[in-house]
């Protein structure tokens, strides 16, 4: 009777198994179908299908995805003493596949993907934000025009999700480009306009930022060896790196984690230079402050942009022209921007990002998790290898999560 109990209760966990590998499977079929038919319709507008390696070299993405992604990327070394890691976008790997086309980036080209990313999360992060999930996405690299771009990369990434069956999603928008074009009209040194633009996709960091160059910029340097920064030249930075090497080594630190000798010894001059430069105008502060705050419909931010020029005699008008003409291109090829939002505050997470950017929501999820993003990354290729800045845009959509809102579920 025992034996047959156990014979019962083996048979019950092998049906049990195979009853959860048919579920799996059948989870991956769908989900590789519903990917299938999301580059269906980015190959109808005029994308080559491609298929980036998963795995890639860790230090190219280190060096580009930013702060906020570094710490999530998994990262190993293979015998051959090779760091790598496994992807955490397919906007990288797919730049690094058009410079293998065309490694003098001359060519316009617009490519499409389906395929999985990693990023690890924390156990308290949403259900919809898994550590291996999929994504469909639409590259478009070299057109010039970048307003039409921009626009073609929107509405494309909406006519895919309504060919899957979804509508109704939360448009949100930003503009990197506005952003530097604000920063560069304030008298300040270019250290603090990169220090601002890295910190800008960190809200809190930010304004804490901007507060302390008007306040004591000198502050940067707290804690930091006195005399170490008096050897630091900026006009000799292979001296520098020298003098930083020899402080770690004497107080016995060792480089670990992401940052290099290089980007460490770059932080320390910059501190350096903080504790001789004077505080940043209020008023200059004002202004960025007061950009950061606009969140109004996209056309009704024109003229809060406008204003905000005037009162500041802020020349931003070509940035603001670029921004106005995005627009009217949208409406054009049909995006319902009466319900979208413009958010001055709004980057995505990724620094490479350098004009527009966008997000699309679904309210049940919520702006943490959205269905699909995107945006405008015109230094990127010059990261990756290109001899140049070329013009490039583009937008991927979590494939589960969609799968998730159109069979009800929420995770």
């Amino acid at each position: 009777m025992h034996r047959e109990r156990c014979k019962f209760a083996d048979l019950a966990n092998l049906a049990y198994l195979a009853r959860m590998i048919a579920e799996s499977t059948q989870n991956f079929d769908a989900i590789e179908s519903l990917g299938q038919r999301l580059t269906e319709t980015f190959r109808h507008a005029g994308a080559e299908l491609v298929a980036p390696s998963i795995i890639q070299p860790a230090e190219l993405f280190l060096d580009v995805i930013g702060e906020s992604l570094r710490g999530r990327t998994y990262v190993f070394t293979d015998p051959d003493g090779h760091e790598l890691c496994l992807r955490p976008d397919l906007t990288v790997p797919a730049c690094r596949i058009y410079l293998e086309r065309d490694p003098a980036a001359a060519t316009a080209m617009r490519f499409c993907y389906s395929g999985p990313i990693f990023r690890y999360q924390p156990q308290s992060a949403p259900k919809a934000n898994a550590r291996e999930t999929r994504q469909a996405g639409f590259e478009s690299f070299g057109l010039t025009d970048r307003a039409a771009a921009d626009a073609e990369v929107l509405s494309v990434t909406v006519e895919a999700l309504a060919a899957a069956g979804l509508g109704g999603l939360q448009l949100r928008m930003g503009d990197l480009g506005l952003l530097h074009a604000i920063l560069d009209a304030q008298a300040m040194p270019s250290r603090w306009r990169r220090r601002l633009a890295h910190q800008f996709w960190r809200a809190d960091a930010f304004h804490a930022e901007l507060a302390r160059l008007v306040q004591w910029p000198a502050e940067s340097a707290r804690g930091i060896d006195a005399d170490l920064l008096a050897r630091l030249d900026p006009e000799r930075p292979d001296e520098a790196q020298a003098h930083v090497a020899e402080y770690l080594a004497s107080a016995k630190i060792d480089l670990l984690g992401t940052r290099h000798l290089g980007e460490i010894t770059d932080g320390l001059m910059e501190a350096a230079q903080d504790t001789r430069a004077g505080p940043l105008d209020p008023a200059h502060a004002r202004l960025i402050e007061s950009y950061v705050t606009i969140d109004d419909t996209p056309h009704r931010a024109i003229a809060s942009l406008e204003a905000l020029a005037r009162s500041a005699k802020c020349d931003i008008g070509a940035a603001i022209a670029l921004y106005r003409r995005r627009l009217d291109l949208m409406s054009e090829v049909g995006i319902d921007l009466t319900q979208a939002r413009f958010s001055g505050e709004f980057g995505r997470r990724f620094e490479y990002y350098t004009g527009f950017v966008f997000d699309l929501v679904a309210p049940v999820l919520g702006d943490k998790s959205p269905i699909a993003g995107g945006g405008r990354y015109d230094s990127l290729l010059r990261a990756v290898g290109a001899p140049h800045h070329v013009p490039a845009v583009g937008a991927a959509i979590f494939t589960e999560r969609l799968r998730a809102l159109l069979t009800g579920g929420q995770s």
